[in-house]
């Protein structure tokens, strides 16, 4: 055969054969040339997205109570209009990413994107709860396609450089500033327009629509996919998104329903939603050691590429899994701050959208300044200085309102407390989406930041369940203790006093979320070290380091059960590698600059891939 020409007889049957390997720099391939300007305009349509995302889960906050009266909508339920949103969002996150790097991540942004603009418009002519919450929910699949999008763009757009710490500075930034920036500019809105409360949403469909437009002249155009195996496991994605969904409605009707955590249907619908996602668990470890070659797959299953590579969580020794649980904890921390907050100051300090707007201005400046600090000291500081202190600010800020004094002056409390409100949000989301990018390969940068951002989603649903659950029972209780009975879900009919600890219990809640994260911060992450900085290059250290412990396993154990044969290594003549020349999958290999290679299971006549393998199946490092 000649030296050009692809063994296509070889690759009718992959399991029996040879397969010539060819080495293609598929995670290393230059990123398209752009001014300075177009990659101004896309990173500033990436914050957009994020911007829009954390406005659509967080500013409706303050016009709940609008809500509530307008909609008659009892307390207990109030935090759905939160939570299907960010329950939406963060169970298809994954599926999305998945589908983003498989088809073009400039496609699913501008396909989630108008998705995004049509529900959330949708949203603003709902005339109940039920159909609000529904069309909440249709706008957190929109937002799952935009984020991961979002994020494998800017990864593939900027290496490891100090313009990539940039970058993902200026993009983590869109989430405390949408946040404040939706909260003030629609509480405003929703006190001095006829529109109320539907102008919050109004406002956010106006963004989207702007970062639709912004897609389309920035954003690369789409690059087929090198994945041979194109499948995508839609069992896994039901399991996971039914799971998630099923316990997080549990938390939230566990304390409503006529027996409480005790009627039946509760328990069921929890042990479900345990069973499912403990199932998806299994599923994922299945399908990836069938992809690696471990496992021979059952004649009876699919074996489509897993959604989520379980050893991706056991990255730079078991770190990943550390800053995933903590962006979790951040994000409940910081998602339960701004609900109680808000009702404190609306509900219970008796205060207008306007009023509360004011007290919360100093978030929207704090928010500013974080980014400034971020994306110039990224680069320059320990991961563990930024985590640590996002968290510690973010959990002291609830702190202020769990002791709060309601007959002290604003600036005793509340003002520290939205001072120090975004500084998790800045630095736990810039840094570790940074983290994860480092530890994560070219081609699965969507998944893994779309991983990254589930958790900040789940724990955001999470935050304000677990808080109102705390609440209501704290209510509940100081109330029977009096032998009172409570008429009105948000207790403003019970005595002062005890609304207080009610509303000071579910903020202590808050603060323990963040000092976990804190202590876990400390704990685990001291030896990360500085992310982003120039000549650094911890991508590819970190990156080969996990990718040889996974393949080794792999190697020892067809070794020892032969269901591989390797005839010789041979050496790469243009990039330095040792290859096997007889091997029946494709492999991610390690050239001699440290950068990752991927080989082709049929190369064609000019060297390059025409279809590989998504899983990795060997690591070889040059001599």
């Amino acid at each position: 055969m000649p030296e050009n020409q692809p063994d296509t007889k070889g690759s009718k049957d992959k399991s029996h054969s040879d397969v010539r390997v060819v080495v293609s720099k598929d995670d290393d391939d230059p990123p398209e040339k752009r001014s300075k300007l177009q990659s101004i305009l896309l990173v500033a349509t990436c914050t957009l997205a994020m911007m829009t995302n954390t406005s659509n889960s967080i500013s409706i906050a303050i016009a709940l109570p609008v809500m509530e009266a307008e909609l008659n909508i009892p307390q207990v339920q109030l935090q759905w209009i939160v939570s299907a949103y960010t329950l939406s969002s963060g169970c298809l996150l994954v599926l999305f990413g998945r589908l983003c790097d498989l088809y073009g991540r400039k496609r699913m942004y501008i396909l989630g994107s108008t998705w995004l603009v049509a529900f959330t418009l949708g949203c603003a002519f709902a005339k109940d709860s039920l159909t609000l919450n529904i069309l909440r929910g249709f706008q957190g699949v929109g937002a799952a396609a935009t984020i991961p999008a979002a994020i494998g763009t800017l990864a593939e757009a900027f290496p490891a450089s100090r313009a990539r710490a940039i970058a993902f500075s200026t993009f983590s930034a869109g989430a405390p500033i949408g946040a404040t920036l939706g909260t003030v500019v629609g509480g405003i809105l929703t006190q001095v327009t006829p529109a109320s409360w539907k102008a919050s949403f109004y406002l956010n469909c106006v963004l989207t629509f702007i970062s639709v437009i912004g897609a389309v002249f920035s954003f690369d155009k789409d690059k087929p996919s090198r994945e041979s195996d194109r499948r995508v496991d839609w069992i896994g994605a039901f399991m996971v998104t039914a799971g998630l969904t099923l316990i997080v409605f549990v938390l939230g009707q566990g304390e409503v329903a006529s027996q409480k955590w005790a009627t039946p249907y509760i328990i069921g619908t929890l042990v479900a939603g345990v069973v499912l996602t403990i199932l998806f668990g299994l599923w994922q470890h299945y399908l990836e050691h069938v992809q690696d070659g471990l496992r021979v797959p059952s004649p009876y299953l699919p074996s489509p590429p897993p959604l989520m590579r379980l050893s991706f969580w056991r990255r730079s020794k078991g770190r990943v899994t550390v800053v995933m649980i903590i962006a979790f904890l951040n994000w409940a921390s910081f998602l339960g701050w701004n609900f109680w907050t808000v009702l404190y100051y609306q509900n219970f300090a008796g205060l207008g959208p306007v009023g509360t707007v004011i007290r919360l201005l100093p978030m929207f400046v704090t928010g500013i300044i974080c980014n400034v600090i971020v994306a110039s000291f990224v680069g320059r500081v320990p991961l563990v200085v930024l985590i640590t202190a996002g968290t510690a600010f973010t959990g002291t800020a609830s702190l202020f309102f769990a002791i709060i004094n309601p007959d002290a002056p604003y600036w005793a409390f509340g003002f520290p407390s939205a001072i120090f409100c975004v500084f998790g949000a800045d630095f736990v989301f810039a840094s570790g989406t940074l983290f994860i990018a480092t530890v994560s390969a070219q081609y699965e940068q969507s998944v893994a930041g779309a991983v990254f951002q589930e958790m900040t989603q789940i724990g955001s649903s999470a935050g304000v369940t677990v808080s109102t659950v705390v609440f209501n029972r704290v209510l509940s209780e100081l109330a029977a203790t009096r032998g009172l009975q409570i008429t009105d879900s948000t207790g403003r009919d019970l005595p002062r006093d005890i609304q207080l600890r009610a509303y000071q219990a579910a903020e202590w809640t808050n603060f323990a979320f963040g000092m976990v994260a804190t202590v876990l911060a400390v704990t685990f992450l001291s030896s990360v070290g500085v992310l982003g900085k120039k000549g650094h290059e911890p991508e590819s250290k970190v990156l080969q380091s996990d990718l040889e412990q996974e393949s080794n396993a792999a190697l020892s154990y067809e070794r020892r059960t032969n269901m591989a044969s390797f005839s010789s290594l041979q050496t790469h003549q243009d990039s330095n590698i040792q290859v096997p020349i007889t091997f029946p999958w494709s492999q991610l290999t390690s050239g001699k600059n440290g950068s990752i290679y991927r080989a082709c299971d049929i190369p064609s006549s000019n060297n390059s891939c025409i279809g590989t393998s998504p899983s990795i199946r060997q690591y070889y490092s040059a001599p």
